[in-house]
């Protein structure tokens, strides 16, 4: 029950654009930031004390805070915010790795590979690099589209273009990630 509640708060926290896109004018960013603010809290005691809840640990203030500034300033072109927010706090939790390693991507590998091989760990430390240029290129793009795009491109290209490319850049990965994994046990 807790893993297909958390499941559909990530869900209600992926769709934020489609919500603001389909509440705008009918509900005002105080009750949307009140209820991000909820997911948020709860998602966050869902989530414990697990691996996985590390990172969420660290962005989990300044989400919340969002949520509090949507609240009290109750202002429309802030609710436009909310993914630049996202995917600089995802670049800082990923480059901080980088900075204090072992890096992110390397943390993740090692659940499932506790003795990593030496190329393993500059591959992950490359991957993690990787997904820093990504989160900054997001972030950027989805920054010009709240300050310039009218709310459909914003939702469009928040709501789920921005989706497809993580997915894409996770595909790309996984397949450099085999093929390095193949060369490297066809050399030894």
């Amino acid at each position: 029950m807790r893993r297909l509640l958390t499941g559909l708060l990530v869900i209600a926290t992926a769709l934020y654009p489609v919500m603001v896109y389909l509440w705008v004018g009918d509900i005002s960013p105080r009750v949307i930031g009140g209820a991000l603010l909820l997911i948020l809290l709860i998602r966050f005691a869902l989530a414990g004390n697990s691996a996985s809840a590390k990172p969420m640990r660290k962005v989990f203030p300044l989400l919340c805070l969002f949520a509090l500034l949507l609240m009290f300033f109750n202002h429309q072109q802030l609710l436009l915010w909310y993914p630049v927010l996202v995917n600089f706090l995802m670049l800082l939790v990923f480059a901080y790795t980088l900075m204090c390693p072992p890096s992110l991507i390397e943390r993740l590998a090692r659940i499932r590979e506790p003795e990593l091989p030496a190329a393993a760990v500059i591959y992950t430390r490359k991957v993690t690099l990787a997904w820093c240029v990504f989160f900054a290129l997001n972030g950027l793009v989805a920054a010009v589209t709240a300050v310039w795009a009218n709310l459909e491109v914003w939702t469009l290209y928040n709501g789920l273009i921005a989706y497809l490319l993580m997915g894409l850049m996770f595909v790309i990965e996984l397949a450099v990630r085999r093929r390095v994994r193949n060369n490297n046990e066809h050399a030894h």
